[in-house]
């Protein structure tokens, strides 16, 4: 069993409506985890790249929180949530009975057991190999449209069974007439937007 005791840096954790990829419009609980070494320009949550100056929670407070929320899905992300082991944390998450997901650039080691694996490759700084075999979902975000030959180079090294997206960065509107094109031509991909902006949840 998990120690209880054990903390993470947690910038923010909340019930809300997942906006991106496959499971668009679920319910699902966010658990976004402090510290990233990766550094995205374009990151829309930059408070999170610091460890320190965020709470300081305990697995039992989350799981506590999870539980009261009555979720049945729960997305870790971050920051790069792969920065921090994440064993104890999935192991007593799973006990709730909820999907476990992440949202990961894949630029650490693995760590937890997860029912659903989202990764969103960084030029910034690369994933690691051993995650590729485990991709349910492949999602790339888009700012330029060398971004597309940056997307299939990862969609190669995936199962033939991951989910793909390419997704417009938020702030290049004109992206998503380049991914609107480029799907019609490579129809194996899918187009995932940040619907929870335009619904305005967190």
């Amino acid at each position: 069993m998990s120690n209880l005791t054990q903390t993470y840096p947690v910038m923010e954790h909340f019930y809300t409506i997942q906006g991106e990829g496959a499971h668009t419009g679920k319910a699902a609980y966010f658990i976004r985890l402090a510290g990233c070494d990766v550094g995205c320009s374009w990151c829309d949550v930059k408070e999170s790249w610091q460890e320190e100056g965020h709470p300081i929670l305990s697995i039992q407070e989350l799981v506590d929180a999870v539980k009261t929320s009555g979720a049945k899905m729960v997305v870790i992300t971050g920051g790069e949530p792969l920065l921090h082991d994440l064993d104890p944390l999935t192991e007593a998450l799973a006990q709730c009975q909820v999907s476990l997901h992440i949202e990961t650039s894949g630029s650490s080691p693995f760590s937890g057991k997860f029912d659903w694996i989202t990764l969103s490759p960084k030029k910034f700084k690369r994933p690691v190999t051993d995650i590729y075999p485990k991709v349910a979902e492949l999602k790339v975000v888009v700012v330029n449209k060398k971004d597309f030959q940056w997307a299939e180079e990862h969609a190669a090294l995936c199962p033939e069974s991951t989910q793909l997206y390419l997704q417009p960065e938020w702030e290049t509107p004109q992206a998503m007439g380049w991914i609107v094109e480029y799907v019609k031509e490579h129809p194996h991909w899918n187009i995932s937007l940040q619907t929870h902006k335009y619904l305005d949840v967190p």
